[in-house]
C-alpha cells in the first residue's frame, strides 16, 4: 500500500474514532441525564458495597458532595447497617429477584430519615453491579391519611379483606350499598354464609370463585365482574360491579390483603334477561310501581310467581292475584309508603292461576332517586314451602303425639272457631271418659296404659269416621265435636257407635280385659255458647252417666245443671265449714264380739249447714276429695278425735283407742306423719291411742312416698288399718311390704252372711289373709246376731255396727260405758 492510501485509511480511522467518541459522549450524557432525572436517590454499588456512582437526587437527599460518597462503602449513608447486611441482598439478587428493605439513612448533618430501598443486579462490562433506589418514606403517613380520606368520601364501595378472607375494613359507601346497620359487626354481616352469590349466568358461586379470593390466590388484579348478592336474612338481591386488587407488603411476593372496589348496578340489570334468570333461581321477583300512572313493572320471575302473562300490569291486576282478605292490607301498605315514605315487608296469601294457594313475601320501599316519592320498588319472594313447613310445625303443635289426634289446645281453638261462625255454630260436644282405665294403668304399667289409650283412640276414630273432630283432651279423656244442623240425631248416633266400638275386649301385655266408656253430650247453643261452658256441661253429663251405670251416654239437661249448681253451692259452703264450726264428730263403738265390751270407737263426721241442712257423709266426702278440701277437713277430724280421746281418758273411760279415716289426698298433699304427731302431742296422747284407717287406693297411689309416710307413722306407734278391704284394688303385694296392723272387713261382704255362699267365701278368705299375715281384723256393718255368731266362729274378735250402736255423741258413748248398758240390739 502506498503512502497516499495509508494516509487516507488513517484519516478514515481517525474520523471513525472521533465519531465513536462523540457517540459515546452522547450516550454518556444521555445516561447521566436519565440517571440524574430519577427523583429518588439512586446509587451504583460494586458487589462489595462500594458506591461507584450517585445521582443528583442522592446528593441532594444526603446533603453531601458527590466526592464524599463515591468510592466509600454504603455504610457512610447508613451507619446502622449490620456487618453482614449484604448477605441477604446477594441471595435474592443471585436468584434474579429484587431485594426490598426499609432502613434509616443519614444526612451530612447527622439527621436521619426512613427510606425503602429496592436493590437489583446488572452486568457492567463483565462486572456484577448493584443498583439501589431509595424512596423517602417521610411523607408516607401524610399520604396514608389522604388515602384514607379518599376511601371515606368516595362514592364507590370499598372492602378490604385480609389474606385469610376476613373483612378488615368497609368504607361508608360499602355500608350503604350493602345496607349494613350502623354499629353492626362487619365480620357477622359480611360472613359468606349470610349471602348467596350468583354470576351473570345465574350460576351460584362458592367462596373461592369470588374476585377478591381469586386476586388473593393469583396475586393479580381481578378486573370488573358483575355478580348478584342475595342477603338471606332480608331476601334483598343486589347486583354489584366489582374490581379486586391484591396488595403486597414490602419484600413479599404473596398478597397480604385485597382491596375490592364496587358499585351498585342493580338498576342497570333490571331489564336484562340474565337478571330474571337469577331471580328465578333465587325465587325472588322484582317489581316497580308508579303511583301516578298506576303502572306496575314485573320481572320474569315475578310474572311466573303470580301467573301473569306480561311484564306490565295495573295495580288492580296485581291485587287480583291476592286473596280478597289480603288485598286491603297490601293497598294500605302501598298508601303509607307513598304518603309517609314508609317501607314495608309483609307475607300475603295469593292464588295461583291453577287455583293452588301461594304465599309471597312482599318488600317495598320508596325509590331513593325519585324526589316525588311516588315510585316504589321491591321484591316478591315465593315462601309457599316455608309456610307449608310452618303449617307442619303448627299441626305438630296441635297434635297429641300418642294418638295423633288433636290435642286440648287445638280442639278448644277449633270449637271456638265454629261457635264464632254462625253457619257452623250448631255443634255438639261428646265428652268421653274410659271406665276402669286407672286400674289397668296401675296393674300393667304406664307403657301398657299408653297402648290402651292409642287403641281406644283408633276405635273412636273408626266409630266417628268423618262426622266429627276428635281430640285427646287429657289422660283417658277424649272429645268429639260434631255438627248438628244437618242431623240433630248425630251426637246420639256417634255415642252409640263409640260404645259399640268398645264392645270387644282389649288385649295388652298378654292380658285380656274389658274397658268401657262413659259419654256426656252437650249441644250449642242451648247448653252453652262458649267452648269451656259447653265442654264443662258435657263433662257433667259424662259423670252422671258414669255414676248411673257406666258404659253409656247421657245428654246434658237442666236437672243436671241444677245438680251442678248444687255441687258448686256445696263446694262454696264446704270450703268454709271448718271455719264456721259446722262439723261435728259422732263415735261408733268397736266391741268385743264375745263379751260386748267397748274397746274403741270410730270417729264419724257429720255436717249441718244453715243453708243446705243436714248433709250425709256420702254426699260431701267424695266431693271434698275431688276438690282437695278433704285435706283441711281431715286435719280437723284428726285433731278433734285426739282431743276427745284425751277427755275420755281424763274421765277414766276404758276406751283403748279412737279410729280416724284418712283420705288418700292427705297422703299426697301433706306430711301426714308430722300432722299426726302434732295432733297427738297437742292432746298429750301416746301413738297407740290412735288408729288410722285408709282405703286400698293409698297403697298404690305413690309407692315410694307411701313407704316413707307409713314408716313415720309406725315410729309414732300409731295403728294402721285398711278400711273396706277387698272393695278396691286388693293390692296384696303391699300388705307384705307395708307395716299394716289390721284390716277392716267391709259391710258389703257381710250383707249375705251366713246364707250367701259367695259372701261367706270372701269373708273366710279375708280372715285367712289377716291370720296368715298376723294382722288384726275388725268387722264393720254388723246388723244381726247371726252375723255376729258367724264372725265369732270365723275367729274375728272385734266388730261394729247397728247391732251394737249407731254413731253416738261423746256424751252418749260415755254414758253407755258408765252404765254398763248392753251393747247388742237384741239385749
Amino acid at each position: 500500500m502506498n503512502d497516499s492510501a495509508l494516509r487516507r485509511k488513517l484519516a478514515e480511522a481517525e474520523a471513525a474514532l472521533q465519531a465513536a467518541n462523540a457517540a459515546l459522549e452522547v450516550e454518556r450524557n444521555r445516561f447521566r441525564a436519565l440517571f440524574d432525572a430519577v427523583p429518588d436517590p439512586v446509587s451504583i454499588l460494586d458487589w462489595e458495597g462500594t458506591v461507584l456512582d450517585l445521582n443528583k437526587a442522592g446528593i441532594a437527599a444526603y446533603n453531601r458532595p458527590r466526592g464524599e460518597i463515591v468510592g466509600k462503602n454504603i455504610d457512610i449513608l447508613n451507619p446502622d447497617l449490620p456487618r453482614d447486611h449484604l448477605a441477604p441482598v446477594w441471595e435474592v439478587l443471585n436468584r434474579g429477584g429484587t431485594y426490598v428493605v426499609e432502613v434509616t439513612n443519614m444526612r451530612a448533618d447527622g439527621t436521619r430519615f426512613p427510606v425503602e430501598v429496592h436493590s437489583a443486579g446488572f452486568d457492567d462490562g463483565g462486572e456484577t453491579r448493584i443498583v439501589a433506589v431509595a424512596r423517602d418514606l417521610s411523607k408516607r403517613h401524610e399520604a396514608e391519611v389522604r388515602y384514607r380520606e379518599l376511601m371515606e368520601v368516595i362514592d364507590k364501595g370499598i372492602l378490604v379483606r385480609k389474606a385469610d378472607g376476613r373483612v378488615a375494613y368497609a368504607n361508608p359507601a360499602a355500608m350503604r350499598i350493602l345496607r349494613i346497620p350502623k354499629g353492626a359487626s362487619l365480620v357477622e354481616e359480611l360472613a359468606l354464609d349470610h349471602w348467596r352469590i350468583f354470576d351473570e349466568h345465574g350460576k351460584e358461586l362458592d367462596d373461592q370463585e369470588l374476585p377478591s379470593f381469586r386476586a388473593l390466590r393469583t396475586g393479580t388484579i381481578s378486573p370488573s365482574t358483575v355478580l348478584g348478592f342475595l342477603n338471606l336474612a332480608t331476601r334483598r338481591l343486589i347486583w354489584l360491579s366489582i374490581t379486586s386488587v391484591p396488595q403486597f407488603a414490602p419484600g413479599q411476593d404473596h398478597p397480604q390483603q385485597v382491596l375490592s372496589l364496587f358499585s351498585d348496578v342493580t338498576a342497570f340489570k333490571r331489564d336484562i334477561t340474565l337478571f330474571d334468570r337469577v331471580q328465578d333461581l333465587a325465587h325472588v321477583g322484582g317489581w316497580e310501581w308508579d303511583a301516578n300512572s298506576e303502572h306496575v313493572y314485573l320481572t320474569g320471575e315475578a310474572q311466573r310467581m303470580l301467573g301473569l302473562a306480561r311484564t306490565s300490569a295495573s295495580i288492580s291486576e296485581l291485587q287480583a292475584c291476592l286473596r280478597e282478605t289480603e288485598r286491603k292490607r297490601f293497598h294500605d301498605a302501598l298508601t303509607r309508603a307513598v304518603e309517609h315514605g314508609e317501607g314495608f315487608e309483609m307475607d300475603l296469601q295469593g292464588i295461583r292461576a291453577d287455583g293452588h294457594t301461594l304465599w309471597i313475601r312482599i318488600i317495598g320501599e320508596s325509590e331513593a332517586a325519585d324526589p316525588t316519592g311516588t315510585r316504589l320498588t321491591g321484591t316478591f319472594q315465593d315462601i309457599t314451602e316455608t309456610k307449608q313447613a310452618e303449617e307442619t310445625l303448627r299441626v305438630q303443635a296441635r297434635t297429641d303425639p300418642l294418638t295423633m289426634l288433636l290435642n286440648r289446645d287445638a280442639v278448644l281453638e277449633e270449637l271456638e272457631a265454629r261457635l264464632s261462625d254462625p253457619s257452623h255454630s250448631d255443634v255438639a260436644v261428646l265428652y268421653i271418659d274410659l271406665d276402669r282405665f286407672k286400674v289397668v294403668n296401675d296393674v300393667l304399667g304406664h307403657a301398657a296404659g299408653d297402648q290402651v289409650i292409642a287403641s281406644a283412640a283408633r276405635r273412636i276414630q273408626r266409630a266417628v269416621a268423618t262426622e266429627g273432630l276428635i281430640a285427646r283432651f287429657g289422660g283417658d279423656e277424649f272429645l268429639v265435636v260434631c255438627l248438628t244442623g244437618d242431623d240433630p240425631e248425630r251426637p246420639q248416633r256417634l255415642a252409640a257407635a263409640i260404645l259399640e266400638a268398645f264392645g270387644d275386649a282389649f288385649r295388652m301385655a298378654g292380658e285380656e280385659f274389658t274397658i268401657t266408656a262413659s259419654i256426656g253430650i252437650a249441644r250449642a247453643p242451648e247448653h252453652g255458647d262458649r267452648p269451656q261452658l259447653l265442654i264443662q256441661n258435657a263433662d257433667v253429663a259424662m259423670y252422671d252417666s258414669k255414676r248411673r251405670a257406666r258404659n253409656g251416654w247421657q245428654d246434658f239437661s237442666q236437672a243436671l245443671a241444677d245438680q251442678q249448681q248444687q255441687r258448686l253451692q256445696m263446694e262454696t259452703h264446704l270450703r268454709r265449714a271448718v271455719d264456721n264450726r259446722e262439723f261435728k264428730l259422732v263415735y261408733q263403738p268397736q266391741v268385743e264380739l264375745l263379751t260386748g265390751r267397748i274397746v274403741g270407737a270410730e270417729a264419724l263426721i257429720r255436717w249441718r249447714n244453715d243453708t243446705l241442712g243436714e248433709m250425709r257423709p256420702d254426699h260431701f266426702i267424695g266431693h271434698a276429695e275431688n276438690t282437695g278440701d278433704i285435706v283441711r277437713i281431715g286435719g280437723w277430724v284428726l285433731r278433734e278425735a285426739c282431743q276427745q280421746m284425751r277427755r275420755w281418758r281424763d274421765e277414766g273411760l276404758p276406751i283403748e283407742r279412737v279410729a280416724v279415716n284418712v283420705s288418700y289426698r292427705q297422703f299426697l298433699a301433706e306430711d301426714l306423719a308430722e300432722t299426726v304427731a302434732e295432733a297427738l302431742a297437742s292432746a298429750g296422747l301416746p301413738g297407740d291411742a290412735l288408729e288410722l284407717e285408709f282405703t286400698e287406693r293409698v297403697l298404690i297411689e305413690d309407692a315410694p312416698d307411701t313407704l316413707t309416710t307409713f314408716a313415720g307413722l309406725r315410729m309414732l306407734g300409731v295403728l294402721l288399718s285398711i278400711d273396706d278391704f277387698g272393695e278396691g284394688y286388693s293390692a296384696l303385694n303391699y300388705l307384705r311390704r307395708l307395716p299394716i296392723h289390721g284390716l277392716k272387713l267391709s259391710q258389703q261382704f257381710l250383707e249375705g252372711v251366713p246364707h250367701n255362699t259367695s259372701d261367706v267365701a270372701i269373708c273366710q278368705a279375708v280372715a285367712g289373709i289377716a291370720q296368715s299375715l298376723g294382722l288384726g281384723l275388725v268387722a264393720e256393718g254388723i246388723e244381726s246376731d247371726a252375723q255376729r255368731q258367724f264372725l265369732i266362729r270365723l275367729g274375728v274378735k272385734i266388730g261394729q255396727g247397728f247391732l251394737f250402736a249407731p254413731g253416738l255423741t261423746p256424751e252418749e258413748l260415755a254414758l253407755r260405758i258408765a252404765r254398763h248398758a248392753p251393747t247388742r240390739a237384741h239385749a
